[in-house]
């Protein structure tokens, strides 16, 4: 007979319990940290760079600050309150999530411990980082003192108990938000625009010209967003699974299909692939697959890019300059557009494109499974186009002049704030594109190259 007990350092013991998988285990702490990096130094580093010089460190700061003030309310009462025993149908009770006996035993799902858990779900300081966004050039930092456990407090838990935790409300309806569209950014967007509509406008003139102090250091802020996605959708089975690949794959897929559809849009409508825009295109890619991404198929991650990309583009660039209430809220990152808008309409998509079969892969199987976790199109199913060349020719060289130039002309923007605030010497002709509150630098006439 086949010898079929196990090597020595699998055996469990006090440190590594017969319940406990060591493999999912240590992804979730690996997913736990990649969620960390998007803050720290992620935001930090996009907000910094994405900012008017003067703004720099404030906006920094902000989310450095609420990372740490986030994680100490989270493990002081957030945690209970929002994966706890329950209160009410929408509320757990607040406890500590701090003594040894409650911490090293299993968490209510996934083979490992309840630390894990609690470190892993302390995402959510990452998107109060996103609130802090909305309130950058305006909010004195004593205020972002209070605001942020009172939005973790009030708002954050009330929303992730209703439908999370096993014990919510809207969990036991069936509503489906793998990853956090409406706990996190839903959330998140409408509070940081709550909070910009209380504490009023920027200056006029910094509302009138905002430009980026360091387009560079914004990118790789972007980047490390991006990246760190990885474990925010990846680590939400709480298993080494299938389902945790698909929901990588998943989101990169539809990240880079939303912020291709920015960049078009950008470009049919004002001549220019802007960086800024391609972030804020990343972004609202990135939120609308957050509810979706282990329950669809790839082919809906592409589609929900496609709309990822283009409904926030309109919202932000032509109904938010046409509304009086939009533009009397001075949402400097715009997040009401790339989280709340963006997340509601992931929430609405995948509520169309859900898959029975994934679905069962990430709920587990069960007699409720396969009749309330289904989308609206399995639900129901269950019951080369002539283009013109001479319209889209463009050449492929630029001219010299624009060589000459650079940057400005190829994009509208320059990678570092030197002179000044960053503001230009004269607009262009081109006109200007405002994303959210923050104006994008247009490029100096021709007869500046010359000066370089």
């Amino acid at each position: 007979m086949a010898d079929t007990s196990f090597p020595p350092n699998l055996l469990p013991d006090e440190a590594s319990p017969e319940w406990m998988n060591k493999g999912d285990n240590a992804w979730q702490l690996t997913a736990a940290t990649l969620v960390g990096l998007q803050t720290v130094p992620g935001l930090i580093i996009l907000y910094g760079g994405a900012v008017k010089k003067k703004w720099a460190v404030n906006s920094a700061f902000m989310a450095f600050y609420a990372f740490a003030c986030v994680l100490i309310c989270w493990v002081g009462w957030g945690y209970r309150m929002s994966f706890g025993t329950k209160l009410v149908p929408f509320w757990g009770r607040a406890n500590v999530a701090l003594d040894q006996v409650y911490l090293l035993d299993p968490a209510f799902i996934g083979k490992f411990p309840q630390a894990t858990m609690v470190f892993f779900n302390s995402f959510c300081s990452d998107h109060c980082g996103f609130d802090c966004g909305s309130l950058v050039g305006a909010d004195e930092f004593l205020r972002v003192d209070l605001f942020v456990p009172l939005w973790l407090t009030f708002s954050y838990t009330f929303v992730a108990f209703s439908i999370w935790c096993p014990s919510g409300f809207l969990a036991k309806a069936g509503i489906i938000d793998y990853s956090g569209g409406y706990v996190i950014h839903l959330s998140s967007g409408v509070a940081g625009f709550t909070a910009a509509y209380w504490v009023g406008p920027r200056l006029t003139k910094d509302r009138e010209r905002f430009p980026p102090n360091n387009i560079l250091l914004m990118m790789a802020g972007a980047g490390l967003l991006w990246m760190g996605w990885t474990g925010f959708n990846g680590g939400d089975p709480y298993v080494v699974s299938v389902d945790a690949s698909l929901a990588v794959l998943n989101t990169h897929v539809c990240t880079a299909t939303s912020l291709l559809t920015w960049l078009i849009l950008d470009i049919a409508v004002f001549g220019k692939a802007s960086i800024i825009g391609a972030v804020q295109g990343m972004i609202t890619g990135l939120v609308c697959i957050t509810p979706a991404a282990g329950v669809v198929q790839g082919w809906a991650a592409i589609i929900m890019g496609i709309f990822s990309g283009s409904i926030p583009w309109f919202t932000m660039m032509v109904v938010h300059k046409k509304s009086e209430l939009l533009q009397k809220v001075d949402d400097t990152m715009a997040v009401l557009h790339t989280h709340a808008i963006a997340g509601s309409l992931g929430g609405i998509l995948t509520g169309l494109f859900a898959s029975p079969k994934l679905n069962r892969l990430f709920y587990g199987y069960g007699v409720d499974v396969d009749s309330t976790y289904v989308g609206l199109f399995y639900g129901l199913h269950m019951g080369e186009p002539n283009m013109s060349c001479g319209a889209t020719h463009r050449a492929l060289r630029m001219s010299d002049e624009d060589m000459e130039i650079g940057d400005e002309a190829a994009h509208g923007e320059e990678a570092y704030a030197i002179w000044g605030q960053g503001d230009k010497l004269e607009n262009s002709r081109y006109g200007s594109s405002v994303y959210g509150d923050v104006e994008l630098p247009m490029p100096k006439p021709r007869e500046l190259a010359k000066l370089r």
